[in-house]
């Protein structure tokens, strides 16, 4: 005899992801702080989880994306303004944050793990809202070249590390924390910065003040409070602060064309800008421009491997907690061995991504003491930027079909997820841009090259398909002419190799190896759920799915 149940019944569906602590349901996250030095962040990691978590926090993201920003030229009186308007909760985002020194905790605290501290607050912070991290990514990422200008740094450096949010628009000597965005890319090149047409004209025909004439095609966050942005000199290429506001108090002349209609990032607002003479100072040497605004760029592309290492994450939290509570033919979902198969092999990929990640942090703290581990940070940022930004696609198209329907349509997190997850391949340098780095690297330094043997050489002997891999790793002369024509195969498996480096030496043996033979043997599959041993696959679900608190 069948049970029937009223029509307003609901019954086999899961309970909303949300009172969970971000930081304790994510095991690699947390093991892989530990493990590189910033076990110090712990206690106020699981603060930041929890708040996080709770369904308030989540909402906002839903909020900023929802209520996307609008652009505003002039006020109602006809003056320029050149404003954009965000919904309130952009700005409790922003102030999330900023509160939670996502911006600024390697440049304010000294300890040793400072930069994977701060990476493990911005994987927390990306799961809720991925648009707000632009601001906050470029605000941290801009203190190294303003450091190569120390009259510059002296006077913006304070503001821009504060912990208080302040959106006002009014001058930098009135704020209580500044924002800092960037501006390289022009119509006519796109990534080809040195096509780039927009004039500095010296002022008095020398000196550090200039003025500048031109536009860019993407100016993301265009309500910061000052801009490090590219243009041509008499010297060459050059890099120059641009304020949204001049010394006399008058509004630069900074203005806003239109926002761009994107196909996520949605709370985020990106740009249009035309420069009519605007005024601007000089960072770094004139003609230097390119080598000046790389010390921001590094940083930025650190934070797009950890941006869709955090995007996998969520994903992956998203599938293991819907397959835990439904059910289908009798069985839940997570215990059906086919859908087992799927589930691990994502939380494969997204412990995989986070363990790099967390590692290339690593380099970025002992960069500035220790040579090998600049080197590695020069060459593996590059790789870890082209391979794990472009698996994140992937991994949210397959986590959005474990949620069959409920995953597609817009209440639910995964298409928000989906459209979004595309943009850090693409920002700081797509694929191709990526590859072409590696490979000048590996040309112009050779040091670059045995940074990366001595990292895999020091997880060698552990798993014999591992040594096998790295052992058919052929050098750029054996490539020969070739190098440009191949440079994605081999930055690929050099990121695989990367990744079951740090796998291993995480001390995990069983997901270790299951990695080693699900992405270096011979014949990988190329879908997800095609895992050909069930060695480590509950202890990977058991890893991923979050812990609700309530229920």
């Amino acid at each position: 005899m069948s049970i029937t149940y009223p029509p307003e019944t609901v019954f086999n569906q899961p309970p909303p992801l949300e009172d969970y602590n971000l930081f304790d349901s994510d095991c690699a996250l947390k093991e892989a702080v530990q493990r590189e030095g910033g076990s110090w962040i712990d206690a106020e990691a699981r603060k930041f989880g929890e708040l996080l978590g709770k369904p308030e926090t989540i909402n906002l993201g839903v909020l900023a994306n929802r209520f996307t920003p609008e652009l505003r030229t002039h006020d109602r009186y006809g003056n320029r303004v050149d404003e954009v308007a965000y919904h309130p909760a952009y700005h409790q985002l922003m102030r999330i944050g900023i509160e939670w020194r996502t911006h600024s905790l390697p440049w304010v605290e000294s300890r040793l793990g400072a930069h994977v501290a701060r990476a493990a607050l911005l994987m927390l912070r990306h799961q809720v809202d991925e648009g707000t991290s632009c601001p906050l990514t470029m605000t941290f990422a801009a203190i190294p070249s303003l450091r190569l200008q120390p009259e510059l740094a002296t006077e913006w450096e304070r503001l821009a590390l504060s912990s208080i949010y302040d959106p006002r628009p009014i001058p930098v000597s009135g704020k209580s924390g500044v924002l800092f965005g960037m501006g390289m890319t022009e119509r006519q090149g796109g990534s080809d910065v040195r096509a780039n047409t927009t004039l500095a004209q010296p002022v008095n025909g020398s000196g550090h003040e200039y003025v500048i004439t031109g536009h860019k095609w993407f100016c993301s966050a265009p309500m910061c409070d000052a801009f490090l942005i590219l243009a041509q000199a008499p010297a060459g290429l050059s890099c120059f602060l641009m304020p949204r506001w001049r010394c006399d108090g008058t509004r630069n002349a900074f203005h806003l064309l239109r926002l761009k209609d994107k196909l996520g990032n949605r709370s985020n607002a990106s740009s249009e800008v035309e420069f009519r003479r605007a005024s601007a100072r000089l960072v770094g040497v004139e003609g230097r421009g390119v080598a000046t605004i790389m010390e921001m760029v590094r940083h930025t592309r650190l934070d797009c491997v950890l941006g869709s290492a955090a995007s996998m994450r969520k994903a992956v939290a998203e599938a293991t907690h819907h397959a835990a509570y439904r059910s289908a033919f009798g069985r839940l979902l997570v215990e059906q061995p086919l859908m087992q198969n799927v589930l691990a092999d994502l939380c494969l990929e997204s412990e995989a991504a986070t363990t790099l990640a967390i590692r290339l942090a690593h380099a970025f703290d002992g960069a500035s003491e220790d040579a090998r581990e600049q080197k590695f940070a020069r060459i593996a940022t590059a790789i870890a930027k082209y391979w794990i930004t472009k698996r994140a696609p992937a991994v949210v198209a397959e986590a959005l079909e474990c949620l069959g329907g409920n995953g597609y349509v817009e209440e639910s997190s995964l298409p928000r997820l989906y459209r979004d997850a595309p943009l850090n391949s693409l920002w700081e340098g797509a694929g191709n841009l990526q590859c072409l780095d590696v490979l000048r690297a590996m040309q112009k330094d050779p040091s670059t090259v045995e940074a990366i043997q001595q990292e895999l050489a020091s997880a060698s002997k552990s798993n014999s398909i591992f040594d096998a891999f790295i052992a058919s790793l052929i050098s750029t002369k054996e490539i020969g002419s070739n190098a440009e024509f191949g440079a994605r195969w081999y930055v690929e498996r050099m990121a695989l190799a990367l990744q079951a480096a740090a796998l291993i030496r995480s001390g995990n043996q069983p997901i270790a190896d299951l990695f080693c033979h699900a992405r270096l043997s011979g014949n990988p599959g190329l879908s997800f759920g095609t895992l050909k041993s069930t060695e480590g696959v509950a202890l990977l679900l058991e890893r991923a799915r979050p812990k609700l608190q309530k229920g």
